[in-house]
């Protein structure tokens, strides 16, 4: 097959360039024409044009920053399925979705899947070379749909599944928000005492002379230490944060790290329930589509983001592939609450795992929002206290001094 240049307008009126392969160039011309674009020139490509292709980010030719939003990862897979629903072959369907969208990085996504799928790619390989915007977990899904034939049911599932994953990560992120606002606002009041109130005052207890209570000498060192000796804290934060990245990539420091996580009070609790909720509807999703339980195992894995469920579901994929069960290698990894354990194993009893994994999923989804819910509420008090006490630490810090010699002046 040949690899022809091209020259054409877009919708816009812009003109593009790219190549193309093609058993011929009235073949090429078409396929110019199947990309919703309007051919000016076609001939054979050479060498200088196919880098020049690549450069051009397959013909479109203009550089969009940031990756694909979830939120047009959605309508596309909803539009596309509806499209394949109504009769419309698979090339074709990109086709109008890509028309219809305006300049951006899913727009060269999809000119670049058409062009795969012209050249004889299937839809899930075109899909596994964008990994930033298509994680395997669709790719996957896809493909299984392809084989079974209800690829438009897929994308659909696909669509939802993204939908639902996104709620979640929206709902916990959203909880922080406001206890973050509040201690950086905080944060700002502090330094401002310790940088511009608590020198002014210093050099006024100073003139006083005799002997200062510890809390004002311990909250002068501080103010001392942030005014004159600022570049040595952003270098002890600088060298933990890159002590943190570089003990991250540590497997034994990963798995004390999310093991201590599950632990801690309250945290604890709203991290298992976020990990068994992306289990659920991560394995449910893959089982429903079709996929091989061992590969959706191995996808699933992927996506819960603690070391100590991955071990779990290490133990589960060894004890399927041995003819065991699901349950069993989840009750013993002391991870998953006795809930949903005894769930999937009536799941797997009646032969509807992907059924009650997808209950799972919707009642842990609630728990997370009931749980970061609660843990809002205590942490509101908390902050105030903690907030409170500093800011209290400060005024007795710079008054009790001014106090002392009130006191010793009327006693003299």
């Amino acid at each position: 097959m040949a690899k022809y240049a091209y020259k054409a307008m877009n919708k816009e009126g812009k003109e593009v360039f790219g190549v193309i392969e093609a058993d011929s160039q009235a073949l090429a011309i078409n396929d110019v024409r199947n990309l919703g674009l309007y051919p000016t020139t076609v001939r054979e490509a050479k060498k200088s044009d196919e880098r020049r292709a690549r450069k051009k980010k397959g013909g479109i030719g203009e550089i969009y920053f940031g990756g694909v939003k979830i939120k047009q990862l959605v309508v596309m897979m909803r539009q596309l399925s509806t499209l394949i629903d109504a009769g419309l072959p698979l090339l074709r369907s990109l086709n109008v979705l890509a028309t219809q969208l305006k300049a951006c990085k899913l727009r060269d996504i999809l000119h670049e899947m058409s062009g795969d799928i012209q050249s004889g790619s299937t839809f899930s390989e075109a899909l596994a070379k964008h990994p930033k915007a298509f994680d395997r977990l669709t790719v996957n899904m896809v493909r299984a749909g392809e084989v079974g034939g209800m690829l438009e049911i897929v994308l659909n599932r696909v669509a939802s599944f993204m939908e639902k994953r996104q709620a979640l990560k929206r709902r916990v992120k959203g909880a922080m928000i406001y206890p973050i606002f509040v201690l950086g606002f905080a944060g700002l009041i502090v330094f401002f005492l310790l940088t511009f109130i608590v020198p002014q005052f210093a050099e006024i207890i100073k003139d006083f002379g005799g002997e200062l209570p510890w809390m004002t000498v311990f909250l002068i060192g501080v103010s001392d230490f942030i005014v004159y000796q600022w570049w040595k804290l952003l270098l002890i934060i600088n060298s933990s944060i890159i002590c943190f990245k570089f003990l991250n990539k540590i497997p034994q420091f990963k798995k004390a790290r999310d093991y201590v996580a599950l632990k801690i009070p309250l945290i604890g609790d709203l991290v298992t329930k976020v990990a068994v909720a992306r289990f659920a509807r991560t394995l449910g999703t893959l089982i429903t589509s079709g996929v091989p339980i061992l590969q959706s195992l191995k996808i699933t894995k992927e996506c819960v983001g603690n070391q100590c469920v991955e071990r779990a579901i290490d133990k589960v994929h060894d004890s399927i592939r041995e003819g065991d069960t699901i349950a069993a290698p989840l009750d013993e990894a002391k991870v998953f609450p006795a809930m949903v354990v005894n769930m999937i194993d009536v799941g797997e009893e009646t032969g509807s795992l992907d059924t009650m994994l997808m209950k799972v999923a919707d009642i842990y989804d609630a728990e997370v929002e009931t749980a970061v819910e609660a843990l809002l509420r205590l942490m509101e008090p908390a902050m105030i206290v903690i907030l409170g006490g500093i800011v209290g630490f400060i005024v007795i810090a710079l008054y009790l001094p001014i106090l002392t010699l009130a006191d010793s002046i009327s006693g003299g």
